[in-house]
């Protein structure tokens, strides 16, 4: 079969997920307010290193001892789109490299990453101690202002090019990714600048249909289900 991409990257909050956010998900689990950090953080007030220790301080202050593994057991249960499963064994049954960029927590990425067949995943850490309590700061891997610079790095280590990348997005943050690939979808958008920037929208409970955008069919000029 042709194939006219190499990478896939996959926005992970709202786009792989049915939640905003992977930290707000932690905070509704332990019965926290974030909100005034945020507030904080979006008026310039503060950064997010200091964003990051704030977050955290809720959990600790819930549960002193909490630990990375409660982490993953808080995230087994977080609500996931339909097909992921589908969309991620087709894209690499043609030979595509699908990767996860994300401002949320490793953990919840990287464990996608290995239950769905993902070749890569970066995402903000989480810092723990030698026995996984946490240390009280976090590791902003993710720039959340430039996505992008991660799809450029991805496109240098799979050995691709602009032109045969695709990124998936929700939302504005999303939109640096776009800007450095060939072609970008825009899933289930949460605001129109999102979808101004994307080449395509798709409003699905099934991440499988951006297959269609991506996958052409055997027939010249016909893309997989002849849309």
């Amino acid at each position: 079969m042709r194939r006219d991409y190499d990478l896939i990257c996959f926005d992970m909050d709202g786009t792989l997920t049915n939640i905003r956010s992977s930290w707000r998900w932690i905070h509704d689990c332990l019965g926290v307010d974030s909100e005034p950090n945020y507030k904080a953080y979006i008026n310039q007030e503060i950064d997010i290193d200091e964003f990051m220790r704030r977050d955290i301080a809720l959990w600790t202050g819930v549960k002193p001892d909490m630990k990375d593994t409660d982490l993953v057991r808080l995230f087994q249960d977080i609500p996931l789109v339909e097909g992921i499963q589908e969309t991620v064994a087709t894209l690499e049954d043609c030979g595509m490299h699908c990767v996860i960029i994300s401002g949320g927590v490793d953990i919840a990425a990287e464990m996608l990453k290995n239950e769905f067949g993902f070749e890569d995943a970066i995402a903000d850490h989480v810092n723990t101690n030698p026995d996984g309590t946490f240390t009280g700061d976090g590791l902003n891997r993710v720039n959340l202002e430039d996505k992008g610079v991660w799809v450029k790095e991805y496109q240098r280590r799979y050995g691709t090019t602009r032109e045969r990348t695709v990124s998936i997005g929700n939302s504005f943050t999303d939109i640096p990714m776009f800007k450095v690939s060939g072609m970008s979808i825009a899933f289930n958008p949460t605001d129109p600048y999102t979808e101004e920037a994307a080449t395509y929208t798709v409003r699905s409970p099934n991440i499988a249909d951006i297959l269609d955008y991506i996958i052409p069919s055997e027939k010249d000029g016909e893309r997989r289900f002849g849309n």
